[in-house]
């Protein structure tokens, strides 16, 4: 009998239960993993990758479920180990997290993205980049309120990265400078993404009159397939050789474009956009989830980081918006400012945004077409900012 109770009570001591009660940061964390699958799940915030993120942050918090080790990448990071002990001495997730740490994913992901865009509306309206310039004020507002709030450099630009509302970016730009953080800041900015059609429109009732949110834009001229081909190129070799850092994200989203526009290499554009995209996503949201480690993503930081993240959102719909008014002036009002709100990264929801709020002022507006040129410069924008910012702190 008394056999039968050691057992009994060996097999209780060893299992996860016991840990859990004894843990109560862990129990707190699969708390916010329930959370974040309801959102995902319910609330349909970003699935494709929350659920994967939220999936994630059960699994590492788990106890005795040892499929992540934090202090192996810390190691890495203070080059005391290397990539062959993890192979040999982590766990499945930190397997994975190699993926995120390499920056495999995140460029992969730009692959993706790159397939299923069209940057026809930029290249017909090339004053557009500069929408998508001004979008990126967020990124160095929230950088300088982070490092007076305490951060150091590299954490501060992993933080304003937010603004760019681009979640591979963030991540890639995170993993490379501040891994710590990666977990707060990957939730931060899915999260906000996901929050555009609520975060935006007060901003941009605020900044524009009604007289501005109700003109009408020319059509935009036909772009020509030559133009479609030869921009992904030119746009790759100028970007990477004028910041070398932005070569995985540029050249992976000016390759997928290349598929896409070419014409020949319809299979390829189809992998990346459906097959390739839906795998990695699948590893790059258990992977950044699996950082979410109880005792270092419930701190003060992490709440730091929610509420900058916010503000980099808002200073990057109004760095668009202004520079929007401004051109408004200048070409007589040919110009509705509200597309500038569209130069943050999220494509096409911040577009989506501009064109809502441009037909309750006007029903006759469509402004989608012209809010997609800012919102692709957007996407370019945030990897030259991530670029700028891993040339500088890296």
């Amino acid at each position: 009998m008394n056999a039968i109770i050691d057992t009994i009570s060996s097999l209780w001591l060893n299992s996860g239960f016991a840990g859990l009660f004894a843990q109560p940061k862990q129990l707190i964390m699969i708390i916010v993993a329930f959370v974040l699958l309801y959102l995902a799940l319910v609330k349909k915030f970003e699935p494709l990758l929350l659920v994967g993120i939220a999936f994630g942050t059960l699994l590492t918090n788990l106890p005795g479920a040892n499929l992540y080790h934090p202090e192996l990448w810390d190691g890495i990071m203070h080059h005391t180990k290397g990539y062959g002990e993890v192979l040999l001495e982590g766990g499945f997730l930190d397997i994975l997290y190699i993926g995120v740490k390499a920056g495999i994913y995140p460029s992969l992901i730009f692959m993706g993205i790159g397939a299923m865009t069209d940057f026809g509306p930029l290249i017909a309206n090339p004053k557009s980049l500069l929408l998508g310039a001004a979008a990126q004020m967020g990124v160095y507002a929230a950088f300088m309120m982070s490092v007076a709030l305490g951060f150091t450099g590299p954490q501060a630009a992993s933080i304003g990265i937010i603004g760019g509302a681009d979640g591979p970016t963030a991540i890639l730009l995170t993993s490379k400078l501040a891994p710590e953080l990666l977990g707060a800041i990957a939730i931060a900015a899915y999260s906000y993404m996901a929050l555009i059609p609520l975060i935006q429109p007060p901003i941009m009732r605020l900044v524009t009159t009604k007289e501005e949110r109700e003109i009408k834009m020319d059509q935009l001229r036909t772009v020509s397939k030559t133009e479609r081909i030869v921009f992904p190129i030119v746009v790759a070799a100028f970007v990477i050789l004028l910041l070398p850092d932005t070569a995985p994200l540029i050249g992976c989203l000016m390759l997928g474009n290349l598929f896409k526009e070419s014409g020949v290499t319809d299979r390829l554009s189809d992998t990346a956009q459906n097959a390739l995209m839906n795998i990695v996503t699948i590893f790059l949201g258990i992977s950044v989830g699996a950082t979410t480690v109880a005792e270092r993503f419930l701190t003060w930081s992490t709440i730091k980081i929610v509420v900058l993240g916010l503000t980099a959102f808002a200073f990057s719909t109004l760095g668009g918006l202004l520079l929007g008014k401004l051109m408004c002036k200048l070409t007589g009002g040919k110009v509705n400012p509200l597309i500038g709100s569209a130069g943050v990264s999220a494509v096409p929801m911040a577009a989506r945004v501009s064109q809502i709020e441009g037909q309750k002022a006007n029903p006759s507006n469509f402004l989608l077409m012209h809010a997609m040129g800012p919102n692709v410069a957007g996407v370019i924008g945030s990897a030259v900012a991530a670029g700028f910012l891993l040339t500088i702190f890296r």
